[in-house]
């Protein structure tokens, strides 16, 4: 696996090494101990994925807060996805600051999201599909989430949103919650 370090402190594009032959290729998506090199938090929990049926559809700004922190691995299985990440961590030398990066069945990237960091995207095709790994399991008591269009951060999205589930348009404004 190639580990691409993003411009927010921790985060990483990860690309599959192919090794190819008549038959097609072979890839490994997933290794603890090459995520451990890199320091990486290794300790995968629960792995979940997602459908969104229309281009257009943003599923964010989420995270979940200590002792429910999680780490995400996140890959596009069908069609493509634009997924950002916004750094929370308070002292963090990339505070505030956000990154997206294109994921598609295509480019088979993954995206690394350190604890502490915001993660959400939005479909760019219809019917498209992600999988992805957590560190910690699933709290409810323990999601958060800001909001895609906070002022605060200027995420530049590729397309307008046309879906997006009340619970992620009403989240607030990052300023509101520190």
């Amino acid at each position: 696996m190639n580990f691409s370090q993003t411009p927010i402190a921790g985060a990483y594009v990860i690309e599959p090494k192919r090794i190819e032959d008549q038959r097609g290729f072979f890839a490994r998506v997933l290794c603890k101990a090459e995520l451990e090199e890199h320091g990486l938090v290794s300790n995968l929990l629960q792995t979940n994925m997602a459908l969104s049926h229309r281009a257009g559809t943003l599923r964010g700004l989420h995270f979940q807060v200590p002792p429910h922190a999680e780490v995400k691995i996140i890959r596009c299985t069908k069609g493509s996805v634009y997924d950002v990440i916004v750094d929370l961590r308070r002292g963090s030398p990339t505070w505030k600051h956000w990154f997206g990066v294109e994921l598609s069945e295509g480019n088979r990237k993954m995206l690394y999201v350190p604890e502490g960091c915001a993660q959400g995207y939005i479909t760019l095709v219809d019917d498209a599909e992600i999988y992805y790994h957590t560190s910690a399991f699933y709290c409810p008591e323990a999601a958060l989430g800001v909001r895609y269009d906070d002022p605060e951060f200027g995420i530049d999205w590729p397309v307008d949103v046309a879906v997006i589930s009340p619970q992620d348009e009403k989240w607030p404004d990052y300023s509101e919650q520190i």
